[in-house]
C-alpha cells in the first residue's frame, strides 16, 4: 500500500510539472499580447509606458500654461476708463494707441487671444528697464528680459532676426538701459504692421467704441 501511494504521488508530480510549462507560455503570451494592446490602441491601462510619458508630457505642458497665467503679470495698466476721443484717436495710428496706458490695455487684451501678448511684455518690459539707473537693478532686469523673451528656451520668446539677437548677446556682456532697444524697435515694428491693422477692426475695439458712442449720445 505505502509502494501504491508514492507511485501516486510521482504520478501526479510528474503531471503537474509537464503542465507548467504550457501554463506559463499561454500566461506570457497572454501578458504580452495585453501589453500590446495597450500600446497600439488608446485603452486605460495605467501600466502601459507609452500612456505614462504621453500623460506626463500632457501634464507638464497644462502646468507651463498654468504658471504662465499665474505668474504675477498685471491683466492690465491702471489706468483711467478712455474717453470716446481717445479711442477714435488709436484708429489715427498705432503710436496714438501705444501712448496712452488705455490704448496698451485694449491693445494687450487683443494680443491675448492671438497668443502673442508676449510682444506687448517684452515692450513694456523694455520701457521699465529704460527708467532705471542703478547699475545693479539693470543686471538684474537684463537678465530676467533675456531669459523670458530672448531665450530660445523660453515658452514667451519674441521673433526677432538674427542680427538683433547678436547684437543683444553683445550687449548682454555690460548690460544696461538700451540692452534691447533694438530689440524693443523690431517688435514694436512688428506689432504695428501685423497685429494693428487686425485690432482696427477687431471685435474688442468695434464693441468698446459703439459702448462709448451709445454712452455720448445718453
Amino acid at each position: 500500500p505505502m509502494g501504491s501511494e508514492r507511485t501516486e504521488i510521482r504520478k501526479r508530480q510528474m503531471a503537474t510539472t509537464s503542465e507548467t510549462p504550457g501554463a506559463a507560455q499561454a500566461q506570457l503570451s497572454t501578458g504580452n499580447r495585453g501589453s500590446n494592446a495597450c500600446c497600439f490602441c488608446w485603452c486605460c491601462c495605467c501600466s502601459c509606458s507609452c500612456l505614462t510619458v504621453r500623460n506626463q508630457e500632457e501634464e507638464r505642458a497644462r502646468r507651463t500654461s498654468h504658471e504662465l497665467q499665474a505668474e504675477g503679470i498685471p491683466n492690465c495698466e491702471e489706468s483711467p476708463a478712455p474717453t470716446l476721443e481717445e479711442v477714435n484717436a488709436w484708429a489715427q495710428s498705432f503710436d496714438k494707441l501705444m501712448l496712452t496706458p488705455a490704448g496698451r490695455n485694449a491693445f494687450r487684451e487683443f494680443l491675448r487671444t492671438e497668443f502673442s501678448e508676449e510682444n506687448m511684455l517684452f515692450w513694456m518690459a523694455c520701457e521699465e528697464l529704460k527708467q532705471e539707473s542703478n547699475k545693479s537693478v539693470i543686471e538684474e532686469k537684463a537678465r530676467l528680459i533675456y531669459e523670458d523673451y530672448i531665450s530660445i528656451l523660453s515658452p514667451k520668446e519674441v521673433s526677432l532676426d538674427s542680427r538683433v539677437r547678436e547684437v543683444i548677446n553683445r550687449n548682454m556682456l555690460e548690460p544696461s538701459q538700451h540692452t534691447f532697444d533694438d530689440a524693443q524697435l523690431q517688435i514694436y515694428t512688428l506689432m504695428h504692421r501685423d497685429s494693428y491693422p487686425r485690432f482696427m477692426n477687431s471685435a474688442i475695439y468695434k464693441d468698446l467704441l459703439q459702448s462709448l458712442s451709445e454712452k455720448s449720445i445718453e
